[in-house]
């Protein structure tokens, strides 16, 4: 039971993660259409903002995976 509440934790937090990772490629999708090549500065910090938000996504993920699988053995 302890081990399934978990699971649901981790779920939710992968959703939380990619709701983030979303939102950051969402910024950097409105800067490559709207505000370039004036704000071109700006590529480095939300590009890296939208690598580790989609990182810290993946790795959630993959954690989740693992212990989906982990529980059906």
């Amino acid at each position: 039971m302890q081990q399934e509440e978990a699971l649901k934790e981790l779920d939710r937090e992968v959703k939380r993660l990619k709701r983030i990772a979303s939102e950051w490629a969402g910024q950097l999708h409105d800067l490559v259409e709207d505000r370039l090549p004036a704000s071109y500065e700006e590529i480095p910090g939300i590009a890296q903002s939208t690598y580790d938000a989609c990182k810290a996504w993946a790795d959630a993920n993959a954690r989740l995976k693992a212990a989906s699988t982990n529980q059906g053995n």
